[in-house]
């Protein structure tokens, strides 16, 4: 039985699939506008284990990982290389699944981008506005936050709270503080897309509801990123979605914790950032993904020379096992009637069990990893005494 830890309930609750033998997936992706950092794999790579063990259990997964290729960000970065916004982010996006590539991430089998997805965006705004949940104000589109009585319920907030510690946005013609943009009337020099409130561009929140609900479908298994991700992102993503469908959007809310660097969170804003093709570069692939499955996704992970060396000699430890269990089996192959690597057979049995329990004990890698060296160890010792 899998259980997963759902930042929805704040309890580790028992998986159970929208549809049986099938688990649908979304996770929120990068906004391409650099090169992605080492942080930005690890929500990647944990996924990617998920992925792999669902299938290992005999589900049929559906993956959606997005592009967020309309953003401030991207627009701010095209002025200043003098680049069109939309292929700017097209270069880095390859870049980064490059970088996954590398890493082993298997694909996913749609990564939607924003800019590709404007019709559904603009007809799910429409439909909030119908039904009075947003409102139009100069060619800017908001979504009316105090019309959604269970505002608050991902992230554990209050909403008086949140009033109260909100900062009013340039535009105060909004009904309230925490109100926020579904579509943003175009600024001179700005990409835009034509819509019936006028020309302009989608909030960021918008894109994630309307191409998780185009791809998966309304009430989709399992819904992923960052814990940073948590408020306002998702909270919001949950409040639109469920006024428009009038009912439930994810069942499972999964957030990974952050890479952190001398106990602060690694970041482009920051400066202590190293990116995917450079810890590659100097720690290769296996080690730098090895290293990322080695604390469990929720709670944070030290990067640092230490961590990553580290981590290289455990996986060292892992491949000179497996060579030595090959050299056992030719040395000693197992016989139908005498099997002299009996003792083995029975760890490797139990070590494939334990690692199935941390798998599915809300995908505890670590816990995992640690029946493998109860096997490492007994493979060590019986190669000693050959």
């Amino acid at each position: 039985m899998i259980k997963v830890y759902n930042t929805l309930t704040g309890t580790k609750e028992e998986f159970v699939p929208r549809e049986e033998g099938k688990v649908a997936i979304y996770v929120c992706g990068i906004t391409p506008y650099d090169y992605a950092h080492i942080g930005n794999s690890r929500p990647a790579v944990f996924w990617d284990c998920v992925r792999r063990f669902l299938k290992f259990r005999g589900y049929r997964v559906t993956y959606i990982q997005n592009f967020t290729d309309v953003d401030d960000k991207i627009i701010n970065r095209a002025k200043e290389t003098g680049k069109d916004p939309l292929r700017l982010a097209e270069e880095y996006s390859r870049i980064y699944l490059e970088d996954l590539k590398r890493l082993r991430v298997l694909p996913a089998d749609k990564y939607p981008k924003v800019s590709e997805h404007i019709p559904e965006i603009i007809e799910m705004i429409r439909a909030l506005v119908e039904k009075g949940h947003a409102y139009v104000v100069n060619g800017d589109v908001y979504y009316e936050v105090a019309k959604f009585k269970d505002y608050g319920k991902l992230s554990g907030r209050n909403l008086e709270e949140m009033e109260a510690g909100a900062r009013v946005e340039v535009n105060e013609s909004k009904k309230d503080p925490m109100d926020f943009a579904l579509w943003k009337a175009a600024k001179p020099g700005e990409i835009f897309w034509d819509s019936p409130w006028g020309p302009g561009r989608p909030g960021w929140h918008i894109e994630c509801s309307a191409m998780s609900l185009k791809y998966l479908g309304a009430n989709f298994d399992m819904h992923g990123g960052g814990e940073d991700l948590v408020f306002p992102h998702h909270e919001n993503e949950i409040a639109q979605s469920e006024a428009y469908l009038g009912g439930g959007f994810a069942r499972y809310w999964l957030h990974n914790a952050f890479v952190t660097v001398s106990g602060e969170r690694m970041g482009k804003s920051v400066g202590n950032f190293s990116t995917i093709r450079e810890v590659i570069d100097r720690f290769t692939a296996k080690v730098t993904r090895f290293w990322l499955i080695g604390t469990h996704y929720r709670n944070p992970i030290s990067f640092g020379e230490a961590e990553l060396t580290a981590a290289a000699r455990g996986l060292e430890r892992l491949e000179n096992a497996l060579f030595n269990w090959e050299y056992l089996l030719k040395a000693e192959p197992v016989s139908d009637d005498g099997v002299s690597l009996e003792p083995i057979q029975k760890i490797i049995v139990q070590a494939k069990e334990d690692f199935i329990a941390g798998m599915e004990d809300d995908f505890n890698t670590p816990q995992a990893l640690a029946g493998l060296y109860d096997l490492v160890r007994e493979i060590n010792r019986w190669t000693q005494d050959k």
